[in-house]
């Protein structure tokens, strides 16, 4: 439905024959506490002409950047053959399949997506799917504490993505789950396992475990998951999935595996296109299934032998059972998850073990440029992926206005997030960047941070 049909006078009609005075009263039964309240931050309505104008310049606004920003949005290169076939009417306009046999094409897309995954993850069973990879992270919370029973506090790292930590907060803060906060290690960049000591004695539900965690650096994730299993924890892993084409699958962490694995799907097809959409992936042991959220797609055959696919483990009712339902969760990123499914299809096991390596690559060559700037050096010593923080001599928000004056989004300010990390600047390099882009980012940190007095000895390493 393009439009709201419904006018002023409509609505006057509805609530006079059911008998009440306003929208406000038909959601009487919600507490005030727990209402929004006045949403007086937003413009009025504009009309559909306006609507078009604004967004015409809005996206007019996206400037060719070349963009070494990263921090869970990332830009990699796109096969012309993904959204050519994921536009089709076919994927572009399907609805949920909730009806199977009018469903088969959209079945079996989620089927093999689901397919996919669960050989990516090393796990059993995946869903398709959860709305963005912060919602995913929060459904994991809940699930676990469901599957411990005992306890209702989960460790959460603070080298978790801030903005994935704060969405966890919100969604489970009025359920009582306490999440503790467990530090980095200041030298290294991945959690402190000090930390952990410490809370060894306490009741926990689960752990989370990133892999690369937000500044890039890989996490020590057989310990991290060995040591959540001997506490009778869960092991909630936390991934980038281009990185678990190359690093270690979550379901081989330890000596059993993570228990369950959530992240963002944005890597595998998905265009950065101005903020979104995304689609959040879930993938479990099998034991563990009946306690996740979303849906599962099953493959069976039919009387006469053929094969088929179906939703399974649960019905359509299985959503708008409020709180017997395992979520609140009644929707997915379908055409996200068929454009990804596409993606991996097309590039195969090796073609994102090749991508994920050159983005490595292209990180340690940058890294080694922007070393021989002077006032600029690595923040954390720990082993990285495709980001990792560098500590700047010069204010890290000028440096970044200097560098967007000439073309370039050279990372992103750590400051906002975290304030013992103020000179911090987290970059990040995929294969959409060549030697050039890679040369031009540290020959222009140079000149801004030299301000004129740049040493020859670095302009030689630059060029070199």
């Amino acid at each position: 439905m393009p439009f709201i049909p419904h006018t002023e006078a409509d609505i006057r009609a509805m609530l006079a024959s059911i008998g009440v005075d306003s929208i406000d009263a038909l959601f009487s039964e919600v507490p005030q506490r727990l209402r929004a309240g006045d949403h007086g931050g937003l413009p009025p309505g504009m009309p559909e002409a306006d609507i078009m104008r604004l967004m015409r310049s809005r996206a007019g606004a996206c400037e060719p950047y070349r963009n070494f920003i990263g921090a869970g949005a990332y830009e990699h290169h796109i096969p012309a053959a993904v959204w050519q076939i994921a536009t089709r009417g076919e994927f572009y306009s399907s609805y949920t399949p909730y009806q199977a046999e009018a469903s088969q094409g959209t079945l079996q897309v989620l089927y093999e997506y689901q397919s996919m995954m669960t050989a990516l993850t090393a796990l059993d069973v995946t869903n398709a799917s959860l709305y963005d990879g912060a919602s995913a992270l929060a459904e994991a919370v809940l699930m676990a504490v469901r599957a411990h029973k005992s306890s209702r506090r989960v460790l959460m790292p603070a080298s978790v993505h801030p903005a994935y930590r704060r969405t966890v907060r919100t969604i489970v803060r009025n359920q009582g789950i306490e999440l503790i906060d467990v530090a980095y290690d200041p030298e290294r960049g991945h959690v402190d396992t000090a930390s952990l000591d410490r809370l060894e004695n306490d009741d926990i539900a689960a752990l989370v475990v990133p892999q690369p965690n937000f500044f890039g650096v890989l996490e020590p994730v057989d310990r991290l998951t060995d040591w959540a299993h001997a506490h009778g924890a869960l092991a909630l892993a936390l991934v980038n999935p281009l990185a678990i084409a190359l690093l270690k699958p979550p379901g081989k962490w330890g000596a059993n595996g993570a228990d369950i694995a959530v992240g963002d799907g944005q890597p595998l097809g998905i265009p950065l296109s101005a903020g979104g959409p995304y689609y959040g992936f879930m993938a479990c042991r099998k034991d563990l299934v009946r306690q996740m959220p979303g849906r599962v797609v099953g493959r069976t055959v039919d009387l006469d032998g053929k094969p088929g696919f179906t939703l399974t483990l649960q019905a359509r009712e299985q959503h708008i059972r409020r709180s017997k339902a395992t979520s609140n969760i009644c929707t997915n990123q379908g055409l996200m998850v068929t454009a990804s499914t596409i993606h991996m299809a097309l590039l195969g096991a090796e073609g994102l073990r090749r991508t994920a390596a050159e983005c490595h690559a292209g990180l340690m060559h940058l890294l080694g440029n922007l070393s021989a700037v002077p006032g600029v050096k690595r923040r954390f010593s720990g082993p990285v992926f495709h980001e990792a923080v560098l500590d700047c001599a010069a204010p890290v928000e000028d440096l970044l206005r200097a560098l967007r004056a000439q073309g370039i989004l050279g990372g992103l300010g750590l400051k906002r997030h975290y304030p013992e990390l103020a000179t911090g600047l987290l970059v990040c390099v995929t294969e959409t960047k060549n030697e050039c882009d890679l040369l031009e980012l540290a020959g222009q940190v140079l000149r801004i941070m030299g301000e004129g007095r740049t040493s020859a000895a670095a302009e030689r390493t630059i060029a070199h």
